[in-house]
Parts: C-alpha cells; sequence; structure tokens
C-alpha cells in the first residue's frame, strides 16, 4: 500500500481549484440575469437581511452569494451595507453603456444555474450531478456511498498528512475521527504518530465502506470503526482528540454548533478537537478560491465555507478555550481548540 507519509514532488492546489470552483460562474450568472442582483444594489445598498427580504431570497445561500461577489471585487461590505464597486457598476448594471447582461443571457437556463436560484429561493440543496435526491440522502445507497467515499479518500491521501504534521498530538492517545469516511485521515494520523489509536464513526453503509479501506491498507491494529449517525447519537467518549475533516462545511450554523457541543461533552478535560476545513478569513471576502468551493457548498449540501472568526466564535461558545489556526494543504487549514481541564 502507499506510504501515507510520503508527499508528492508537485503541488496540485490549483487542479483542486479547478474542481471545487466549477459552480461560481453559475452563480454569478443567476445573480446577474435571474437576480438582476446589482441593478438591485445600485438602488438600494442594503445589509445581508434587507437583500434577502428584497429579492425574495434566503439566508445561507444569500451568505455565499455575497461572499463570492466580494472576492471577486463586485461588492463590498461597509458597516454591514453592501454597496456595488466600480467594476460591478460600470458592467453589471442595467443602463450603464457598458452593461454585459446581454452577453450573460443566452447561457441563463445553464441547469446549475437554475439549481442555484432554486437554492436561493428554498435554502434547500439541489441534487447531486445526476442523483435523484439531494447528496444527504445519495450517501445512504451503497453505490453511490461508494463513489463519493472512494472520491474523498483520493483527495486525503493528500491532505490527511498535512493535517497530522500541523499540531503537536505527542501527549494525546486517541483520535475519534467523526464522519471520517473511507478512514484515510485516521490512517494518516497513525502512521504519523505511532503512539496513537483511532476510531472512525460513520453511518452506514459508509462504516462498511471504511472498515473495508482501512483493512485494505493494513491500519486495522490502530484504527477501528464504530457506527453511528453524528446527529442522532451521542459521541462515544472513548477520545482525548476529535476530528471533524471536511465535515462541518456540509451544515449549516444550528447544526455545526450542536456537533461542536456534541464534542465539548465527550471529550476528556484537555481533550483538543481539529476543525479541518477550507476557510474564509475573517472579512468573508476572500480567498476567492474558498468563495467558489462555497458555492459548490451550497449547491449540493446544507453548508458552506466558514471563516476562522466564524469557527472560532462556535468552538467557544461551545466551551472550548486556546482557539488557533494552522495552514495545511491545498489552501485547506485547521482550527483547534481545548476543552479546559
Amino acid at each position: 500500500m502507499h506510504d501515507l507519509t510520503s508527499v508528492p514532488q508537485t503541488n496540485p492546489v490549483d487542479l483542486y481549484r479547478v474542481r471545487d470552483a466549477i459552480y461560481a460562474p453559475d452563480m454569478l450568472l443567476t445573480a446577474l440575469v435571474h437576480l438582476d442582483l446589482f441593478s438591485w444594489l445600485d438602488q438600494h445598498p442594503s445589509t445581508k437581511e434587507d437583500i434577502c427580504r428584497g429579492l425574495e431570497i434566503t439566508d445561507r445561500p444569500t451568505d455565499v452569494m455575497l461572499t463570492l461577489m466580494a472576492a471577486m471585487g463586485l461588492v463590498e461590505e461597509r458597516n454591514r451595507v453592501f454597496h456595488l464597486t466600480t467594476t460591478a457598476r460600470e458592467h453589471l448594471v442595467k443602463g450603464s453603456p457598458w452593461y454585459l447582461g446581454p452577453y450573460f443571457e443566452s447561457l441563463k437556463d445553464r441547469p446549475v444555474a437554475l439549481d442555484l436560484l432554486k437554492v436561493l429561493r428554498t435554502g434547500k440543496p439541489a441534487n447531486w450531478g445526476t442523483q435523484q435526491k439531494d447528496w444527504h440522502k445519495s450517501m445512504e445507497t451503497e453505490e453511490f456511498a461508494t463513489q463519493f467515499t472512494a472520491a474523498m479518500d483520493c483527495r486525503g491521501v493528500y491532505l490527511a498528512q498535512a493535517v497530522a504534521k500541523s499540531v503537536d498530538l505527542s501527549k494525546h492517545r486517541h483520535l475519534l475521527d467523526i464522519a471520517g469516511g473511507s478512514g484515510i485521515y485516521s490512517c494518516s494520523f497513525v502512521a504519523h504518530w505511532p503512539h496513537l489509536a483511532a476510531t472512525v464513526l460513520e453511518k452506514p453503509p459508509v462504516d462498511a465502506i471504511a472498515a473495508r479501506a482501512i483493512a485494505k491498507r493494513g491500519c486495522t491494529e490502530k484504527v477501528n470503526v464504530v457506527a453511528a449517525d453524528m446527529l442522532n447519537d451521542a459521541l462515544p467518549p472513548v477520545a482525548d482528540i476529535h476530528l471533524y475533516s471536511n465535515v462541518l462545511h456540509d451544515w449549516d450554523e444550528p447544526v455545526v454548533r450542536q456537533l461542536l457541543h456534541k464534542s465539548f461533552a465527550a471529550l476528556s478535560p484537555g481533550g483538543l478537537v481539529l476543525v479541518h476545513d477550507a476557510y474564509l478569513n475573517a472579512a468573508k471576502n476572500g480567498p476567492l478560491h474558498v468563495a467558489e468551493y462555497s458555492v459548490l457548498l451550497m449547491h449540493s449540501s446544507e453548508g458552506r465555507c466558514y471563516s476562522v472568526a466564524e469557527m472560532e466564535s462556535y468552538l467557544s461558545d461551545a466551551g472550548f478555550i486556546d482557539m488557533n489556526y494552522v495552514a495545511g494543504a491545498a489552501a485547506r487549514g485547521t482550527v483547534t481548540a481545548r476543552k479546559p481541564g
């Protein structure tokens, strides 16, 4: 099997960005052609809440849309009020001699653009690819769960060891990998920290997929699997490290808060929580590639990308202390925090 401590000679971040940003152009198309966002904002500089009311759209996808437009240099937020930039006013507002609306109009019926409009209106995720159900429901089927878990596994081979190297776990003993997919992160952690044991918590049918992947990597002595639903079951009190890797971005803020409170309850005193993800900056106007990735997450899941400041606030509200951000691979990073004790 592949050595989980080896690294490639090249950095694949630009390849990740092609995939992660694939729905972002459709968000601009939807904002311009379907919502006429920029002409509306030109007449009504507004808070996010007023934009939602004025355009009859919902909070989570509107947050994602405005974050993308800010990262693209089309809007800027001042004292919670969004204003157009000169670029947007010249090229995206009806009545301007340089208005580009007709240039985009012919593409208005692209399926993803129509999906995004529906998500903006309803707040509910669209279906993933050609699936007839949304991503969360599709993951309950063996075929889709196998395919999607393999996709996340191949990404994790590169990303996981950057997370494992970024924190000092010499004084910890057991990692709980919550919604850990194939177990690639757990396997990488025990490869880098041989004294660690790990438990992957996953719902069926992914738990069985994880068990097979862990066995194939020869990690069954150090990594086991527990079948549980992180949303509806208590987290097992077996660990002094909790890992959420590319998990919380699939859920809206109330669920993120719920899970972090569960971790606080289950962790032993002095335990660590590691939240590995793609993070926005505090102003939520970049980085552009993370704002683009957030569109993909908003389309197909109930979540979005969060800023480091938002995640640290959620952790603090759950009772954690000593928050810290550590950069990782492929424009990802890890927010760490500790349970007092």
